[in-house]
């Protein structure tokens, strides 16, 4: 059980002590110039000092963070020269590579368009970033909201830098989405009389948020893992690829995997390869706890990278504001936004809102680091600072019952460790939540430099431009995995595999060379580093 210091309860004696006052004067919201002032002074971001210029590959000369650069430019895993490309243990129309959300809603699409399909995954299926999201799934579904009004709100909130003709995709096949799920079972929050629950999301100026309780991943990945299982879609468990096969042509032609048990190497042959490995957060750039699953080590963007394909915005990261910072037992664990929608305040040690609690993610999170680092406002933790998450407005404003009705997995959560969320607020702290950056695709999901070679999911970059809006990473591995897996269906229909080949991997080894590059580093990672640093 947990057991607050005693700063921390005087600390709650402020809280409790503000919370009529903050019932009827909620916090302004912020103007533009304030937005961009917090976020230039605290997001992790503009850290010019976590930064490197690459030196070889297809961004060679842009920048991002230290940690990916290591992996981008890192040494490949096997020796080409090794490898028999003329064994073929699978042969495939389409290769799936990521056993979440966007991989298999890419796979029961290619399936559904009759194409011979396979997952590949280095844990197992569902073990993914889409099984641990809770908000919800956005969609502009409701007689007073539009495609467009999403389009304008992500847009904005991701600071008019996402790839108009994917954004546009986005927004207008989400009510299909939403349709598609709810027919293969998703069990979304509906009203007595069958019409679908929405609400609020940071940034979102209408309610389009779908969601299943608090566990709207789980879910939809319960949903589609059975979806994968039911058509006898083959899943090829604990086994990793650590390279993508192309042939004598310069096109994607399949993937070089390992067993994640035994190390026994695999030949996979296809006509058409879908990158869908998800996000990066188990690398812990810049010593930030995650929220993310133990697989998300960036290794589609390492695969693709060698391959010759493009990365957009590989230098931006989302630091979701509200993650555990206490207890330690579940330290940057999500506490998800939906808590917010339904009235919690984001208050500092005297119990003080300093932000509109719906803010936008990076602008939440950057007043948090400033009530912290820069106001010396926050409240002491176990492993650094945080401040509260005023839970217990949620039932004064909405009634007794809200949190166990709307968010009982959050209940859980702290339950395990005797805070009850209906009587105590919650300690937070931003946590490593999603890699806004990615690679680059055109509107069929193929990507921009490398043909056969699709990608979808949080791998894809330019969707959301430089910072995400709840709930539209659900609705993306639905929208792009479909799209991967129909166009990825019907281009295996007209291609020949030319002769296989891993000339790329030694191409890029002798870029390496030129360049004067050693990171000394062996990618992709595969999984993360918790060894302790004096064994």
């Amino acid at each position: 059980m947990y057991s607050y210091t005693q700063e921390q309860l005087d600390s709650i004696k402020k809280v409790e002590a503000t919370r009529q006052e903050r019932l009827s004067n909620l916090h302004r919201r912020m103007t533009a110039e304030e937005k961009d002032e917090v976020l230039k002074n605290y997001h992790p971001d503009y850290i010019e000092s976590a930064y490197e210029t690459l030196k070889v590959g297809p961004n060679k000369g842009e920048k991002v963070l230290h940690e990916l650069a290591n992996l981008l430019q890192g040494n490949t895993r096997l020796d080409p020269a090794k490898i028999d490309l003329s064994k073929i243990d699978y042969d495939v129309d389409v290769l799936v590579i990521g056993g979440g959300g966007a991989g298999s809603s890419a796979a029961i699409t290619a399936h559904a368009n009759g194409a011979n399909v396979m997952i590949v995954t280095k844990l197992r299926i569902g073990d993914a970033n889409s099984m641990m999201a809770e908000g919800g799934i956005q969609a502009a579904d409701k007689p007073n909201d539009s495609p467009a009004q999403h389009y304008l709100d992500a847009f904005g909130g991701g600071h008019f830098a996402a790839k108009p003709c994917l954004l546009e995709k986005l927004v207008k096949e989400a009510p299909d989405a939403i349709r598609w799920l709810s027919d293969l079972g998703v069990m979304f929050d509906k009203t007595a009389d069958g019409e679908m629950v929405t609400t609020h999301g940071g940034g979102t100026s209408r309610k389009r948020m779908h969601a299943c309780k608090d566990y709207s991943g789980a879910e939809i990945m319960r949903t589609l893992r059975d979806e994968v299982i039911n058509r006898n879609i083959p899943v090829v468990d604990f086994t990793a690829a650590i390279e993508i096969i192309k042939d004598e042509n310069g096109n994607a032609a399949g993937a070089v995997l390992q067993n994640m048990e035994t190390g026994e190497i695999l030949i996979a042959r296809a006509k058409t390869v879908i990158i869908a490995t998800g996000g990066a957060g188990r690398i812990h750039y810049q010593g930030f706890p995650t929220s993310n699953h133990y697989g998300a080590t960036a290794d589609g963007l390492v695969l693709a990278y060698r391959a010759g394909a493009k990365l957009l915005y590989a230098d931006t990261l989302q630091y979701h504001p509200t993650g555990a910072a206490e207890p330690t037992q579940i330290y940057g664990a999500l506490v998800t936004e939906k808590v917010r929608s339904l009235g919690a305040q984001l208050v500092n040690k005297n119990g003080e809102p300093f932000v509109y609690s719906l803010e936008t993610r990076d602008v939440t999170a950057s007043t948090i680091i400033r009530e912290c680092k820069g106001r010396s406002n926050g409240v002491k933790t176990t492993d650094g600072e945080g401040v509260w998450l005023d839970t217990p407005m949620i039932e004064i404003i909405g009634g007794e019952g809200t949190i166990e009705k709307r968010i009982p997995a959050m209940m859980r959560m702290f339950g395990k460790y005797g805070i009850d969320i209906r009587k105590e607020p919650i300690l937070i702290y931003p946590t490593l939540h999603y890699q806004n950056g990615g690679i680059d695709i055109d509107a069929d999901g193929q990507t921009t430099l490398v043909k056969n070679l699709y990608v979808a999911g949080e791998a894809v970059g330019g969707i959301h431009g430089r910072n995400r809006l709840m709930g539209n990473s659900l609705l993306d591995i639905i929208v792009f995995g479909r799209n991967a897996g129909k166009f990825a269906s019907q281009k295996c229909k007209e291609v020949t595999v030319g002769a296989l080949t891993l000339s790329h991997v030694d191409n890029f080894k002798e870029e390496l060379k030129e360049a004067g590059v050693d990171t000394g580093v062996l990618s992709p990672q595969l999984l993360p580093n918790y060894r302790r640093g004096d064994l």
